[in-house]
């Protein structure tokens, strides 16, 4: 019989791997409770929470969920980084804290919106750009044809009215 604690926890879990867009596993053995809790709270701004779980109650909770294969990227002493908004973010922010801190992190692999990621595939998506980066790139190719389109169009114009002028000036001379 499970205890009214338990049956809470798989709950939490459960609503978490439900919107989730993005989960990290990895390897959190050798840290101690102050590092884990620095790595939560700098992976906070990114809108990622770090939960250590139990291996039992990660996989119920994935299969409640409807997301079965996010059990198979959950083995051993198991953290999990779950991200809820862009899916860049979280493998970007964790990856970089761990460089930076030096932690004696291993990445067991992710999860990405239905399809599991190698440790590799994982530190790829880290080195992609942002979503708001990758809008702000694609405005700026769009942007960039139509600031010449403009150009071209106001060189035309001053170009005629340069014309209108020195003919003007022309028949002046003439009239005079």
């Amino acid at each position: 019989m499970p205890t009214p604690r338990k049956v809470e926890m798989l709950a939490d879990i459960k609503d978490r791997f439900e919107r989730a867009s993005i989960a990290i596993s990895a390897d959190y053995r050798g840290l101690t409770v102050s590092q884990i809790t620095e790595l939560r709270r700098a992976l906070r701004p990114a809108n990622v929470e770090v939960k250590v779980v139990k291996n039992t109650l990660a996989t119920m909770a994935a299969e409640q969920a409807g997301r079965p294969e996010l059990a198979e990227i959950i083995k051993g002493p198991t953290a999990i980084a779950i991200g809820f908004d862009d899916p860049v973010a979280p493998a970007k922010a964790l990856t970089e804290y761990v460089r930076d801190k030096r932690l004696n992190i291993e990445i067991h692999g992710g999860w990405l919106e239905g399809k599991l990621l190698s440790r590799a595939e994982v530190e790829s998506l880290a080195t992609m750009p942002s979503k708001e980066q990758l809008i702000a790139d694609v405005v700026g190719k769009l942007q960039g044809p139509l600031y010449n389109l403009s150009g071209l169009l106001q060189a035309s114009i001053r170009n005629f009215a340069g014309l209108v002028e020195a003919r003007a000036a022309q028949l002046e001379e003439q009239g005079a």
